[in-house]
């Protein structure tokens, strides 16, 4: 019969994870010490390796320029999008009004 397979909690997991990074010791070792299979928890250290090379961009803090680079294009992108919801009302006015107009033309 086959082995039942074991649900870890995200507790468990992280705790797992963080001793891996904090201990230096082997994932085999912690693996083994825990109980779990060294595969699964070196697939949880690199999921946890990604998600903080995500979270933090390049593995690093921004520099000066980069904020100030960073805030000018959101300032940029906001003044856009305000640009577009004006747009984008003057075109709905534009359609109705050549609606009205063709109605009007055609004497419906």
């Amino acid at each position: 019969m086959g082995e039942t397979r074991r649900r870890c909690d995200p507790e468990f997991r992280a705790g797992a994870v963080r001793i891996v990074r904090e201990t230096g010791k082997s994932v085999a070792q912690v693996a083994r010490d825990l109980g779990i299979n060294a595969g699964t928890l070196a697939n949880w250290v690199q999921m946890d390796r990604l998600a903080r090379e995500q979270d933090t961009g390049s593995g690093g803090e921004l520099a000066e320029s980069e904020r100030e680079e960073l805030a000018r294009l959101r300032r940029q992108r906001a003044e856009w999008a305000k640009e577009r919801a004006e747009l984008e009302m003057e075109r709905d006015v534009l359609k109705r009004s050549v609606v009205l107009w063709v109605k009007e033309a055609t004497g419906r």
